[in-house]
């Protein structure tokens, strides 16, 4: 059966008409599926809607301040279920997961996206989920503060601090919509511009052990359980480490491969226009957007990267 595709103004009517209306986001939560949810959970609220987000008990330090005032309380389950920045089922923390069958609406800018929901607002053209979101809300309220700061975390993290290619002119008129409301150089510098001593110390490692491949075109770094021990690294030390190895000159395929667990294995891809990596992380059970993708590999660190070099010699031809 064939779902509807909402229009921004669709999905802020539909949502209009909803009460205690229960958010998720996804596993390893980032910065755009934490502001956006909280986003979206503020404006519900001035709308004058109960709305919690359901916990997520992967977040980090760094993103938990902006999620705190809406978690959900304990047995609070609402009865409507909005899913925010999820392009998969399989993306719902496992306290999500019984929930997959009641979300009503699914609101993402993935390519990739699965059509799980009853309706789906989808903009995959949009740098960040933060921006849809954004556009909603333009149909629901006025911005506040408390709507502004968590939008433009969305917004910023998803595009590298305005730096990935994804970056369009709307997505700098959003923030500056957002900067009219809200005080943003604190959040600047402790996103964008601060980085801990154990993460500055993980960096070198990668750097130090990273393999090159196809004409040094390809960039592997990888993030093996032994190295997160030894340096005593908290989720927050290796958030957004993803970026690094599409930072060394001449690569225009950047992996970063980080041990889950034995025998799990996270790949992110980061590319320029001559790689797919959506496509790539689709050849391994993923997906994403085609400068910057994601998949779990079952296997070891050795055997993830032959499935991802793999992956990229079936996509680019090499």
């Amino acid at each position: 059966m064939e779902r509807p595709i909402l229009t921004a103004r669709e999905a802020a009517g539909y949502l209009e008409a909803l009460d205690n209306v229960l958010l998720l986001t996804h596993v390893r939560p980032d910065g755009d599926t934490i502001g956006s949810t909280a986003g979206l959970c503020a404006a519900l609220r001035r709308c004058g809607r109960t709305a919690y987000l359901l916990p997520n008990p992967e977040i980090t330090a760094t993103y938990a301040p902006y999620a705190a005032p809406y978690w959900a309380p304990e047995g609070w389950e609402g009865d409507h279920v909005v899913s925010v920045d999820i392009a998969d089922v399989s993306l719902l923390p496992e306290n999500a997961k019984p929930y997959a069958g009641r979300i009503e609406l699914a609101i993402d800018h993935h390519p990739s996206h699965g059509f799980f929901a009853r309706n789906t607002c989808l903009e995959a053209d949009s740098a960040a989920c933060g921006e849809v979101v954004y556009e909603i809300i333009s149909h629901l309220t006025a911005l506040t503060p408390e709507i502004a700061l968590p939008l433009y975390v969305a917004v910023s993290t998803d595009c590298g601090g305005f730096q990935y290619g994804n970056t369009t002119a709307r997505t700098h008129r959003i923030a500056a919509a957002l900067m009219e409301v809200v005080d943003v150089a604190a959040v600047n510098k402790t996103l964008f511009r601060t980085k801990s001593r154990v993460r500055l110390a993980m960096e070198s490692r990668m750097v130090a052990e990273m393999q090159l491949f196809d004409g040094e075109r390809v960039v592997v770094m990888t993030i093996p359980l032994s190295l997160r021990q030894e340096m005593r690294a908290t989720d927050a030390d290796i958030e957004e480490l993803s970026a690094l190895p599409a930072l060394v000159e001449g690569t225009d395929c950047g992996v970063t491969l980080r041990e889950l667990r034995p025998g799990a294995v996270k790949v992110s891809v980061r590319s320029g226009p001559r790689v797919d990596a959506c496509a790539l992380c689709r050849e391994l059970g993923g997906g994403g957007h085609h400068a910057a993708a994601g998949a779990t590999v079952i296997g070891t660190l050795d055997e993830a990267r032959m499935a991802v070099l793999a992956a990229y010699r079936k996509v680019t031809g090499a």
